[in-house]
């Protein structure tokens, strides 16, 4: 991976290494805030009828399905299949690993809780998704090295992490208190 940042940037230039960065950014004030907010509003009005926390089982199907039934199914293509990979992996995996982190009594909810939850939420999406970016990818084009377990957590696991920190000071912040 290192190899391959240094061959990018002896051809094209530093600047090359974000190449994508806008569409990147545009992707994720859409899609990713529109998934964050359906599975979050969901789970909270679920929570509510319920009196009580979920189980995870129903945290997944949850996260499965935060891009609505009806675009779940339409094309049934490999990216929505990733989407609610990364969907169950991320939203999932953060809400149940916070949840348990905090009924311990050793963290409260603050920045290390958060830290902990959304490093493991984004292991697991990585491992959730890259078989499929494997085969993704070698559908894509034949031609080039295959993607491997570590690139991929390279570059998912901070994303998570940062995805959740920034999500919760936003809550702690500005915004209404979530029961996890």
């Amino acid at each position: 991976m290192i190899g391959m940042a240094l061959k990018v940037v002896r051809r094209e230039g530093y600047l090359a290494l974000y190449s994508g960065l806008s569409a990147s950014l545009c992707r994720q004030m859409t899609y990713s805030l529109s998934r964050f907010a359906i599975y979050e509003t969901v789970r909270d009005k679920m929570n509510r009828e319920k009196k009580g926390l979920i189980p995870f089982y129903q945290k997944v199907m949850l996260g499965a399905f935060g891009e609505g039934m009806r675009n779940l199914f339409s094309g049934a293509t490999v990216a929505s299949t990733r989407g609610a990979l990364v969907s169950v992996g991320q939203l999932s995996c953060y809400d149940q690993s916070k949840q348990l982190v905090l009924v311990t009594g050793y963290l409260t909810d603050n920045i290390l809780t958060h830290f902990l939850a959304s490093v493991f939420a984004g292991v697991c999406a990585t491992v959730l998704c890259q078989p499929l970016d494997v085969v993704k990818t070698r559908l894509m084009n034949s031609k080039v090295d295959y993607g491997g377990l570590v690139p991929a957590a390279i570059r998912l696991i901070p994303h998570t992490v940062f995805t959740f920190i920034f999500l919760e000071q936003l809550r702690q912040h500005f915004g209404a208190v979530v029961v996890t």
